[in-house]
């Protein structure tokens, strides 16, 4: 404990340094007086004795120094002097200051906020126990349900539990469902449904991932051992707080979710947000109970039923390579076991050809599994680069701006060492300045990540925030430190060290002007063209995905996607089965009831509209070879429907009255599943199937819509066919309703009417056609706004680099200028002498950039749309805003160069 006394004294006497000096003074004098009394009795006169008392006492000065230094923190002390020195050395040049700390706020802030998110999306690590041991078969980005043989990425639920029991390099192996339920439920004694997300997890989820519950207890292998008989329930900590208000009765609580009555077992810890980045379920129940659980999905024991992603606990000292052995063992095992059961025949030994081939990746889940993150971590490792860019511009802005500094300060530094001060301790102040500097800006550049997090959320999110926590931590925190602290060396240490190479006698000559070489020296001009450079390189980068943006937004969907809103009738939480019969008389009741309302042109259901994935299955034509291989979407629709999209029909029918349950089975295909499939003549009255051969005959072709996107505007043609919901049964997801003037009348006005038929059906995610249009382009728009904002930014900052750079430079000249026009110089040819370099400059950067830009564009190919890195017209436009910024900055100093009043030049120092 000796060392915190020590501590606890050393900073006590840096904070009252007066006292103590006080104090020392005041001991030395006793210690001189008594000396000199010692002396005065000896025999010597008073005069004699004080000489005398001194000699043997030393020097005080050099004692008080001693003392000090033994006694201080005289290193700290000398440091705080630097730093008050540096302030106002910054204080007396404001404009400077003032550029520079708003370049560093912006350099360090933009890359602090694109850091967070990169650290919430794609670094952050589950808040569980070890997570570096867990990992997920396949790559963990799968969600919906399969029955492909031999799948690699969803699983079965006796998949599931054969790979736990049987495997030998996992300690816990769980599953969960790959599809979050979205449904409408009731708490305990309430009338109102209210939302929830659901997820189903297998028994042995929370064991694996090592979460106790806060409240209760967690789900465990009891409640997971037998279909239906486990209606039990374990709430995330936020839904506990915002639907329960954080109610310490909360285990006596029950939900009623569809038919079923769940008990709430326990309350999962705050920190915990499940294992998939992004989403955030309210609700864990156990997959026993799939079937209670709206939109009651079947196939718990089906083998052919895949569904789950599934996840693993490696065991201590396995690796990656033994689990994959060991996990791709047993998936060939069992998948041969399923083929042993299967009918010999053209499919089984297809199947066989295809299980050889098949091989299961094992993927770390450390940080999570996330559909989020297959979007956006390619924009976001482009837009770090990006803002690392930016902030190379700014230290390259203020590093020329500090060494046009230390040249005009050339005489003070001679001065300084002239008078004994080593070049260390020289550079050392120097540096303290910077990093005084690169502080403030980057506590400003915090402020601005703040700011920027919410922004960047509100973009990334649309309409529903996601649950990423993007607040400052102390990770984050010390990466904006480790920045600042980069940046500080990266513009502070060249200017310093150039700063004490000094001719001492030469620079103390020089009075007047002792800046007028400032852009002359090599180093300035290099960081003049590698401003230039790095900001055509953001310049024509974001002048590309901006024009790869209009290209997406342009392309031609084969609907009109104005004037349609969208609603999602929750008809599974409202206590309909998929084949109930009120189903279809609800719905069709529900789109009378709608047409008839004012302003309303068209309204059909619809399994699936733009961007909501789709149901893909295998297709069967007479007489069509290959036809397994053909990949059809397949919706479910009503009869309006095209009506209602705007979609044209190019030949036969749409769906009508007649197309009923007992009717025969008809469909309207794409243009291009007609080509594809129908080549020759016309595609109206010829059959197909779904199922297999044998059902090759059941669906009768009536019609040929044009083509349309279906899942992505850039995807390649889409082969698509239609089926009308009075002959397929199940639930069907969308309501979509043409419609003309006011939006918000209209939404309320359909609303009301649906729940006049039934006021049980919940209505869910209410928007607009081209709202969800526009959120399928939301990574491209990302990346454009945040390109395009951050090369204009770029462009700003050496604009204001060089307008500080030669505003500097001819506030020094002005002697010199005053006496050019004192001598007859024009005044066109004084505004040519300072534009001169910057001209020289800008342009030797721009040929440089070129071939660095065209190098970097390729680099990005594969995230454009309709045009190539190196589309040459982007490029000169990128180059003339460049030209064109450069010379307006350079032209306005020149300009208040040409306008100087020769006698006040000529006294002006």
């Amino acid at each position: 404990m000796d060392w915190l006394k020590e501590l606890g004294r050393r900073i006590g006497m840096l904070l009252h340094r007066r006292q103590f000096r006080s104090d020392l003074e005041e001991e030395m004098q006793l210690h001189l007086d008594l000396r000199q009394q010692q002396q005065a009795a000896s025999g010597l006169s008073v005069e004699e004795a004080l000489f005398a008392a001194r000699r043997r006492f030393g020097n005080t000065t050099v004692l008080k120094e001693r003392s000090h230094m033994t006694w201080g923190w005289s290193w700290l002390e000398s440091l705080l002097q630097d730093v008050l020195y540096g302030v106002r050395a910054m204080l007396r040049s404001p404009g400077l200051t003032i550029v520079a700390l708003l370049s560093l706020a912006l350099g360090i802030g933009a890359n602090t906020a694109i850091f967070t998110f990169m650290d919430a999306v794609m670094l952050r690590s589950l808040p569980v126990k070890n997570p570096s041991q867990l990992v997920v078969l396949g790559r963990g980005q799968a969600d919906g349900i399969t029955d492909a043989f031999a799948s690699t990425q969803l699983y079965s639920y006796p998949f599931y539990r054969q790979m736990q029991q049987r495997n030998q390099v996992f300690s816990d192996v769980a599953a969960i469902f790959s599809l979050t339920n979205d449904v409408h439920g009731f708490v305990s004694e309430r009338s109102e449904p209210e939302p929830m997300k659901i997820q189903l997890v297998s028994g042995t989820y929370f064991q694996l991932l090592g979460v106790q519950a806060m409240m209760g207890r967690t789900i465990t292998d009891d409640d997971d051992n037998s279909e239906g008989n486990h209606p039990v329930a374990v709430v995330s900590y936020a839904w506990y707080t915002r639907s329960l208000a954080r109610d310490p009765g909360v285990l006596n609580q029950n939900l009623k979710i569809g038919s079923t009555m769940f008990s709430i077992i326990g309350v999962a810890p705050p920190e915990f947000f499940g294992t998939k980045v992004g989403e955030s379920p309210d609700i864990w129940i156990p997959l026993s109970m799939v079937q209670a659980v709206p939109p009651h999905w079947s196939g718990y024991k089906d083998d052919s039923y895949k569904a789950l992603l599934i996840m693993g606990r490696l065991k201590s000292g396995v690796n990656a390579t033994q689990a994959s052995t060991n996990v791709n063992l047993i998936f060939q095992q069992i998948n041969q076991q399923i083929l042993g059961t299967s009918p010999d025949g053209p499919d089984t030994q297809k199947n066989r050809t295809l299980l050889a081939k098949k091989h299961v990746q094992i993927t770390p889940m450390a940080t999570g599994i996330s559909d989020l993150r297959s979007e956006f971590s390619a924009p976001l490792k482009l837009l770090m680069a990006v803002v690392a860019l930016v902030l190379l511009i700014a230290c390259a802005n203020i590093a020329n701006l500090l060494l046009a500094r230390s040249t005009a300060r050339a005489r003070e530094l001679a001065v300084r060492q002239a008078l004994g001060a080593g070049r260390f301790r020289i550079v050392r102040q120097l540096l303290t300045e910077s990093l005084t500097l690169a502080l403030a800006g980057g506590a400003l550049g915090i402020a601005f990540a703040a700011i920027a997090n919410r922004m960047l959320l509100r973009m990334v999110s649309g309409a529903d925030p996601l649950p990423l926590d993007v607040s400052l931590n102390l990770k984050l925190l010390l990466f904006t430190l480790g920045i600042t602290l980069s940046t500080a060396v990266l513009f502070g240490a060249i200017p310093a060290l150039r700063a004490t190479r000094l001719q001492l006698t030469d620079s103390l000559k020089d009075g007047r002007g002792a800046s007028g070489n400032a852009t002359k020296s090599p180093l300035a001009r290099a960081l003049v063209i590698s401003q230039v450079v790095l900001s055509l390189v953001l310049v024509v980068g974001a002048g590309l995905f901006l024009r790869s943006l209009v290209n997406l937004n342009n392309v031609e969907t084969g609907f009109n996607r104005q004037n349609v809103l969208i609603l999602q009738p929750d008809e599974s939480s409202a206590g309909y089965k998929e084949d109930d019969a009120r189903l279809i008389p609800l719905r069709q009741q529900i789109e009378q009831r709608l047409s008839a309302l004012p302003g309303v042109s068209a309204v059909s259901y619809s399994s699936f509209t733009f961007d909501e994935g789709s149901w893909n299955g295998r297709i069967f034509v007479q007489g069509y070879d290959n036809n397994k291989d053909v990949d059809v979407h397949h919706n479910v629709i009503g009869n309006d429907y095209f009506r209602a999209m705007q979609i044209p029909l190019v030949a036969g029918r749409s769906f009508g009255p007649q197309d009923t349950v007992t009717s025969p089975k008809v469909a309207v295909i794409s243009e291009h599943m007609a080509r594809t499939l129908f080549p020759e003549g016309s595609p109206i009255g010829r059959r197909y199937g779904n199922e297999s051969q044998q059902h090759a005959n059941d669906i009768e072709v009536i019609g040929v819509a044009k083509d349309t996107k279906f899942e992505d505007l850039a995807e390649p043609t889409a082969t698509l066919d239609y089926y009308p919901y009075t002959q397929m049964p199940g639930y069907i997801h969308d309501l979509d309703v043409r419609y003309s003037g006011d939006l918000g009348s209209i939404s309320s006005a359909v609303q009301k009417t649906i729940h006049s038929i039934d006021r049980n059906l919940p209505i869910t995610h209410v928007i607009t056609l081209d709202e969800q249009v526009s959120r399928s382009t939301q990574s491209s728009t990302l990346i454009a706004q945040l390109a395009t904002f951050f090369g204009l930014l770029a462009v700003f900052l050496s604009s204001i680099g060089i307008y500080g750079l030669m505003s500097y430079v001819v506030s020094r000249r002005t002697n010199e200028i005053g006496i050019r026009m004192a001598l007859g110089a024009d005044r066109s040819i004084i505004r040519w002498q300072v534009m001169r370099d910057i001209v020289v400059l800008v342009g030797i950067g721009i040929a440089i950039g070129i071939p660095v830009t065209l190098a970097s564009a390729r680099l990005i190919n594969s995230m454009l749309f309709g045009l190539h890195g190196t589309d040459p017209w982007n490029l000169m436009t990128a180059i003339c805003l460049l030209m064109s910024v450069a010379i307006l900055a350079g032209y306005l100093p020149a300009r208040r160069a040409s306008r100087v009043d020769p006698m006040v030049a000529l006294r002006c120092e």
